[in-house]
């Protein structure tokens, strides 16, 4: 795990209750994509279910931080992408499975007209920090 520093509420910024305003640390940078619901043979799970498309957006954006040797202690940012902000409760509730409160991320939520498909409800992206390689630059 890298060490992150996490400011809730930056001097003159009301305090955040579902996201940290700014979390910044020393590593390398990783980027995931956007996870949608699906599993691992590529089908859509959770058909106009939002709790079952959190649980699996997470669950995709956990195997992808992994192969990149990071885990949700080292990601400073997730973007949502909902097509209804009723969605959110459950993005909430899944996010909640795999970070805790205390170490919440930065967090940007957008509501768009749709997505790729018609029957994906929310994409997830991830940014995150992990430790430098002993002998590389940070």
């Amino acid at each position: 795990m890298s060490e992150l520093t996490r400011i809730s509420a930056p001097d003159g910024v009301a305090p955040a209750a579902q996201y940290t305003h700014v979390v910044l640390g020393t590593g390398r940078f990783v980027a995931v994509s956007g996870q949608l619901a699906l599993d691992e043979d590529g089908r859509l799970v959770g058909e106009a279910d939002p709790a079952a498309q959190a649980r699996q957006v997470f669950e995709n954006l956990r195997r992808c931080l992994a192969a990149a040797g990071a885990t949700f202690d080292d990601v400073v940012k997730l973007t949502y992408f909902v097509t209804d902000m009723a969605h959110m409760p459950a993005v909430r509730a899944a996010r909640a499975e795999h970070i805790p409160d205390d170490r919440l991320p930065a967090a940007s939520a957008v509501q768009v007209a749709g997505l790729v498909r018609p029957e994906f409800l929310m994409e997830v992206e991830a940014f995150a920090v992990v430790p430098s390689e002993p002998g590389s630059p940070s």
